[in-house]
């Protein structure tokens, strides 16, 4: 492991980790690295950045997730990126919907592992922070180890230094993008050999992990490990990671002192004349495994949405317990 230190993420995930998931998610971890959902290059380069790349900074550390595959405009976007204030870039080359692949990017690209070189240069050149690559292990039904070797070492020897590995095969013709997160098989020693062989380069596992237990095995073996939905459905599977994983030593927030913190938020998402949904339904499985859980989500995604009042928020919160 580099540094002696492990790296825990949570995944991008399209529509799911957006500025008020993630805001959520620091008051449950502070160490955890985010990831925001993958913005298109050339969304940034013409579309709202505002919309697009403004956070709180009490997102920190936080990494934009990049999809295209223009090294020029990837450059433009990693140095609007940084005026942002974001610490690092992450280039998709992972993403198999259909969508992704009829822009050229996503995991398409592991077709063309000098085209994703050309694109990390440009990015490193235009700026100083870390640029990364989040991939599959391969594509369609090919296995091999030698494929996935061949395209962390073209792109390392452009310069980069950290992989996000999902330790399964992208099915770019055939299977929902769900579907590509479930039927590939993982073949997580494919990316322990990739330590093995390339032990210089940071490597982080994705895919499948969905207990302590499942990261602590993993990390004998690579760099950091990255949680996808489970993040989401239980994110207070976190509420200890800062002290297990890392040198803290803080009292573990409960459930409802990490709902009773939100509310200045809600408010003033509320003052700025949205809707408290917006924000409440990333804590919809806050309450995961609890004796109150389901009247947790129900009050969530039905009252709470109808009223779109912080004080039935409020009153929730005072019948809710562990």
């Amino acid at each position: 492991m580099l540094n002696n230190m492990p790296q825990i993420a949570i995944a991008p995930m399209l529509d799911w980790t957006d500025r008020h998931y993630r805001y959520f998610m620091r008051k449950i971890s502070k160490k955890t690295i985010l990831y925001t959902e993958m913005v298109v290059a050339d969304a940034i380069i013409h579309g709202d950045r505002d919309n697009l790349l403004e956070f709180n900074p009490e997102e920190q550390h936080i990494v934009l997730q990049l999809g295209g595959s223009n090294p020029e405009k990837l450059a433009t976007s990693a140095r609007i990126a940084v005026e942002y204030g974001y610490q690092e870039i992450n280039l998709n080359c992972g993403c198999p919907s259909d969508r992704v692949q009829s822009g050229k990017f996503g995991a398409c690209l592991m077709k063309e592992p000098e085209l994703v070189a050309d694109c990390i240069k440009a990015m490193q050149e235009a700026v100083s922070i870390p640029v990364t690559v989040k991939q599959r292990i391969g594509l369609d039904y090919d296995y091999n180890y030698d494929y996935c070797a061949k395209f962390v070492e073209t792109i390392a020897t452009a310069g980069c230094k950290s992989f996000i590995i999902h330790a399964r095969n992208a099915v770019l013709k055939g299977l929902s993008p769900k579907d590509n997160r479930e039927i590939p098989p993982l073949k997580y020693d494919y990316v322990y050999q990739l330590k093995k062989d390339f032990p210089d380069l940071n490597i982080m596992l994705n895919g499948g992990i969905k207990t302590t237990t499942d990261m602590i095995n993993h990390l004998e073996l690579v760099d950091g490990v990255m949680l996808g939905r489970e993040a989401y459905y239980n994110p207070y599977l976190f509420a200890n990671f800062d002290n297990q994983f890392f040198t803290e030593n803080n009292p573990v927030r409960t459930r409802k002192e990490i709902a009773l913190d939100m509310i200045p938020y809600l408010e003033n998402h509320l003052a700025q004349g949205h809707r408290l949904h917006h924000v409440t339904r990333h804590m919809i499985g806050l309450y995961h495994g609890c004796k109150k859980a389901k009247l947790w989500r129900q009050q969530l995604t039905t009252n709470i949405i109808k009223s779109n009042n912080i004080k039935d928020y409020i009153d929730l919160l005072g019948i809710m317990d562990e």
